[in-house]
């Protein structure tokens, strides 16, 4: 009958150098108070015996749980997914593993806001573009979970730290750009929200078209505006249908890149060249927007996420520091389908 393996403790490490197992506790915590001739013992009983420390047991040992959690909506979207990959890339580096609570409902949203933020559970949370009702954020408060919020908008008094993306800003390039090309006739495309969520960035973004079109005193035009559930297949219908008016659009910009790419798929059906008879931009620049051309609003979405992570690490280290509110700039990208109208 084969011997079942059985992994070696710190009792073992005690027992073949001789210490007690404070001490090889306390030189697995590279605390100070341990002598060098002491610590090189330990340390190479440790490597003798192939000891590998369970990270519960070390978190017990110093009141942590060494997890970070991570409240995300839809987080296969491509945006989200850049998101991530900059939490994941940072916290690799870190003594910290990594939980990712994906949402896709109201109601799993409000559950995870509940019970996520418990020190029993995590050391600390990010969530992403997931906004907190008043109960949430006291709620929140009273747990003692250190929290960072990224692509979430609120009320300073939100009292937590925050990484913002100034989507305001980036409605206003996308669309002076087009106004800068001779298009006055420019349409803008939507993401609504799913019920129960209070996304803002598209609403933004609309607010940054507004801002440009009155600036350059083009008018706001209702019927050049539709909004429609986040896809590219939703968008492809709609814009098709903006782009059947007899005044149509010259040009559109869209509130995301996904939505782009269906309005560009709305003008090969309509036999629209792109740029020469439509220019399109998108938002976000998720990498298949470089593979496409497409002119779109870069958002520093992989940036975004290291930053929360090392914002949440900071405040982790020093819990009564004032909250701090980091807004990351965006850029307009120009590639092959933005061009002066016909």
């Amino acid at each position: 009958m084969a011997v079942p393996f059985m992994r070696p403790t710190i009792k073992d490490i005690a027992e073949k150098t001789g210490v007690g197992l404070g001490t090889v506790s306390r030189v697995l915590n590279d605390s100070p108070r341990v002598s060098k001739g002491t610590r090189d013992k330990v340390l190479s009983a440790i490597a003798e015996l192939n000891y590998v420390p369970s990270p519960a047991a070390r978190g017990l040992s110093l009141g942590k749980t060494l997890t970070l959690a991570v409240i995300v909506p839809f987080f296969t979207r491509s945006a989200f997914v850049e998101r991530l990959h900059g939490v994941e890339n940072t916290t690799a580096d870190s003594k910290y593993d990594l939980v990712i609570y994906n949402v896709e409902s109201a109601e799993k949203r409000d559950r995870y806001f509940r019970t996520v933020p418990d020190r029993r559970r995590v050391d600390g949370m990010i969530i992403i573009s997931l906004s907190p009702s008043e109960a949430d954020r006291r709620h929140l408060g009273k747990s003692g979970v250190p929290t960072v919020f990224l692509d979430v908008n609120g009320a300073p008094s939100l009292g937590f730290d925050r990484i913002l993306i100034d989507d305001v800003e980036g409605g206003r390039l996308a669309t002076e750009h087009l106004i800068s090309l001779g298009h006055t006739h420019i349409g803008f495309l939507g993401d609504v929200p799913q019920e129960g969520f209070n996304h803002t960035s598209s609403s933004d973004r609309h607010a940054g078209y507004c801002r440009a079109l009155t600036a350059a005193g083009l008018p706001i035009v209702e019927a050049y505006r539709t909004d429609g559930v986040f896809g590219r297949h939703i968008a492809r219908e709609l814009s098709s249908r903006m782009l059947s008016q007899p005044d149509r659009p010259t040009a559109i910009f869209a509130s995301n890149d996904t939505q782009a790419m269906g309005v560009l798929e709305a003008a090969r059906d309509l036999g629209l060249r792109v740029p020469e008879d439509l220019s399109v931009v998108g938002y976000d620049d998720i990498e298949m927007a470089e593979y496409l051309g497409l002119t779109t609003v870069h958002q520093p979405l992989f940036e975004s996420g290291k930053l929360s992570v090392d914002t949440l690490l900071q405040r982790i280290e020093d819990p009564s520091r004032q909250p701090v509110t980091s807004t990351l700039a965006v850029e307009l990208i120009v590639r092959r389908t933005t061009a002066p109208p016909r």
